[in-house]
């Protein structure tokens, strides 16, 4: 009897040991500097949250945050695509493009350093919303996108990128056939980043081609690709007829068509779930209107973007401006008054970054996507820090 209470003592304490071993391995994992990539944790079946930033050129001066605490990869906005697939790096002959001018400047070289040292995955963006040029990359896709990945591997290799974004952006209408065009482009630059040892792929999918006739195949999209980033933001913008949230959580079949959940939801239908990164803006946008109404009629040419670090300015100096909370979209808002119209400013904080991570876990999503670095006030990248240090077993899956 002796004898058995001893192995069942001691096989509580070996359990217990395992339990807390365990623990502390996985606590251990969360606070490491390990990449989201890293071999280590995929080989088991674990992964951290991807968490992109996108660092456009224009915002290379007001990115003055260490975001090494709420970032997995650093990706640089970015450098144009000619129709050949060429980059271009001449605005016309005598001035240089400015992606590739700041590309090469002193600002970007310090922010690049600090990225390396903080383990951060660089990232080069290539970019194209120009219709024509579009089309033209079409005519002979694999050819084109040689040219786009014989460009880009110097420039990948010297400055260290190992991620090629490809952000191609239209709302053309896509037939089968253009559809089928664009897959075989996108398949020959994957096939060529592989062949050359250059790293991965991303690319940005405006979610309107998950439900829409676009030019976008996404269930070959995300067979190809590394990275899906769902771009769900815009739902309102500049041009909006109304004001309202810019990227709203909910209100797909009462106030709106479509938002950021159903996105999602569609985008898990045709993509693998760890290769989705969820879009998040930080920034919001600013309307004239006549009406004090939330979602009134806006003023033709009275909208603006508001970063949300104006946006925290305005809140603080503004002595009649008081945010309040859409419930629905879970997204905030204010209106003040000007003269003989109204402001209103539908944006994000650290709360509504908050529901977002909520979502990406939700549906065990990969990561996230942040529009852009040096739009943000000083909490709402915040709740990142917490969701960088965490992890997803296989088994949660």
């Amino acid at each position: 009897m002796g004898t058995m209470l001893r192995m069942f003592f001691f096989s509580i304490i070996f359990c217990v040991a395992g339990v807390l071993a365990a623990a502390g391995c996985f606590l251990m994992l969360a606070v490491s500097p390990l990449r989201f990539d890293n071999s280590i944790l995929t080989t088991f079946g674990i992964h951290k949250p991807q968490i992109v930033g996108f660092l456009p050129y224009w915002l290379l001066t007001k990115a003055d945050k260490h975001y090494a605490s709420s970032i997995t990869t650093l990706t640089y906005f970015g450098l144009m695509v000619a129709g050949d697939g060429s980059l271009v790096k001449l605005a016309n002959p005598k001035e240089e493009e400015p992606g590739w001018t700041n590309l090469k400047g002193d600002t970007y070289r310090t922010v690049l350093a600090e990225g390396k040292k903080n383990h951060l995955k660089q990232s080069l963006l290539v970019v194209s919303g120009d219709d024509d040029a579009i089309r033209a990359m079409l005519v002979q896709p694999e050819v084109a996108a040689k040219n786009l990945v014989f460009e880009a591997a110097p420039i990948m290799r010297d400055n260290g990128f190992t991620d090629l974004n490809l952000d191609i952006e239209t709302f053309m209408e896509g037939s089968p056939s253009s559809q089928l065009q664009f897959t075989r482009f996108v398949q020959t630059v994957k096939d060529e980043l592989v062949a050359q040892n250059l790293g991965t792929l991303t690319i940005d999918l405006i979610p309107i081609a998950l439900v829409k006739p676009k030019l976008y195949d996404a269930r070959a999209l995300g067979a190809i690709a590394d990275t899906i980033i769902l771009m769900t933001y815009d739902y309102h913008y500049l041009g909006s007829l109304t004001t309202g949230a810019v990227a709203p959580v909910g209100g797909a079949g009462e106030t709106l068509e479509f938002d950021v959940e159903t996105a999602v939801q569609e985008a898990l239908k045709v993509i693998p779930k760890d290769k989705i990164l969820l879009g998040i803006p930080l920034y919001g946008y600013e309307w004239e209107t006549i009406g004090i109404a939330p979602e009134s009629a806006t003023i033709p040419g009275g909208g603006s973007t508001a970063s949300t670090r104006r946006i925290a300015d305005l809140l603080e100096t503004c002595a009649t401006c008081s945010a309040s909370l859409d419930s629905v979209a879970k997204e905030p808002y204010l209106i003040y008054r000007e003269n003989d119209y109204f402001h209103q400013i539908y944006y994000e904080n650290e709360d509504s970054m908050k529901e977002k991570i909520l979502l990406a876990k939700k549906y065990h999503l990969g990561g996230v996507a942040l529009w852009a670095l040096g739009y943000e006030d000083s909490t709402i990248l915040r709740p990142l820090e917490e969701y960088k240090k965490s992890y997803a077993l296989p088994f949660t899956y």
